[in-house]
This record gives C-alpha cells, structure tokens and sequence, in this order.
C-alpha cells in the first residue's frame, strides 16, 4: 500500500492548518504524526483515510501498484480515533458482528478470540452504552488491529487507557501491526515510540 501526497494543504476559513506536504507512505512502515493539541493532526489522518478533502494539492493511493480511488479507500484501512463512535446501543457481541460484516478478520482472528483479547467474555450480552471509557477504547482498538486491511490508522490510541491498558495497546502493535501501513497521530511518546518515521505537523504551518 502507498499513500502519495503532493503539496497538500487544508484550511478553515482563511487560516491554513497545514500546507505545502510532500510525503509518501508506504506499507511495512510505521509513521507518527506528531504536534500539540489543536495543531491539525486529527485533520491530516482525515485527509490520508479519505474522509476530509484537501484544501489544495492531491493525494493518490496504490495497492500493489493499482491506483485505488480516494471514495474506496476506506475498504483498505482501519482506523480508532476519538471521533470515531460506537453503537451503544448494540451489545459487546452485536457490534462486533455489524463491525466484521464490512471487514475481513485478520488470519486465525475470530469473535471468540476477539472477545478473549479484550478479556471480555463475561460481556458479551453488555450493552457498549455500560462499558467504561476504558474498555469502548480497547474495543476501539481490538476492532481495528483484528481487521485485515493494509493500512491501520490510529488517532490518540492510548486515550482513557491506564497503565495497563498501554502495555495492552502495546502489545498489540506487536502482534497485528507487522506488514501493515500503520499511522499514529499523537503527542504521547509512548503510544508512537516504536514508529520508524516521524511527521511534525508544525514543520507545515508556513
């Protein structure tokens, strides 16, 4: 999988969040993106996964050298962010069905193992809306890295996670992050620490 962009830019009104980015993802490479709160990171992540338009420049994509168009990109990807909401009022079991109908699991990954991941079997009949902060993140997460796409994009993963739940998120970069487009957006050093490649989005601001 590779991501190319060419001198892209996205503005709100008339301030530019970033502009003039030339860069290239690639698969098998891990990547940061890194900057303060309110810095535009969250945005860049929406422009690379399809879901915001740049304000200028374009942004191509390619699976084994076949240019896919940008409104099919989100077949190729899985992604956890804040923003990204949970059906509440589905079960632990429910959401994890509706979830896997629009994405393949990962090889030997089914909901039985899944759930076990998350060390949630006792929950499986719990509504999402009586998880903790906590555990809606790990489901976040579970369901992302467990889905077989080429490009796995992750937006403060770690948030509403103790510290076990780091070591658990770390964890799971080990397992199901290897030959993947992975991209982390953050400014915790410990959710990114193990990206090859580091974006800083203030580099952008001019």
């Amino acid at each position: 999988m590779k991501i190319t962009l060419q001198n892209i830019g996205r503005r709100f009104n008339r301030d530019w969040i970033f502009r003039n980015i030339d860069y290239t993802f690639t698969s098998g490479e891990t990547y940061a993106i890194l900057g303060p709160n309110g810095s535009g990171k969250s945005t860049l992540l929406q422009v690379l996964n399809g879901s915001l338009s740049p304000s200028i420049g374009s942004i191509s994509y390619a699976l084994d050298d076949k240019l896919i168009e940008a409104e099919d990109i989100f077949k190729q990807l899985s992604l956890a962010a804040p923003y990204l909401e949970l059906i509440e009022e589905f079960s632990l079991d429910e959401m994890t069905d509706f979830h896997f109908k629009f994405k393949p699991y990962l090889q030997g990954m089914d909901k039985e193992s899944l759930i076990a991941l998350l060390n949630l079997d006792g929950s499986k009949n719990k509504l999402i809306k009586y998880f903790s902060s906590g555990m809606k993140q790990r489901l976040k997460l579970a369901l992302a890295f467990c889905s077989d796409t080429p490009m796995l994009m992750l937006d403060e993963p770690t948030s509403n996670l103790d510290t076990q739940g780091v070591d658990w998120y770390l964890n799971l970069v080990e397992k199901f992050a290897l030959n993947r487009l992975t991209i982390i957006c953050s400014n915790q050093e410990h959710e990114y620490s193990f990206c090859k490649h580091r974006l800083n989005i203030s580099d952008y601001k001019k």
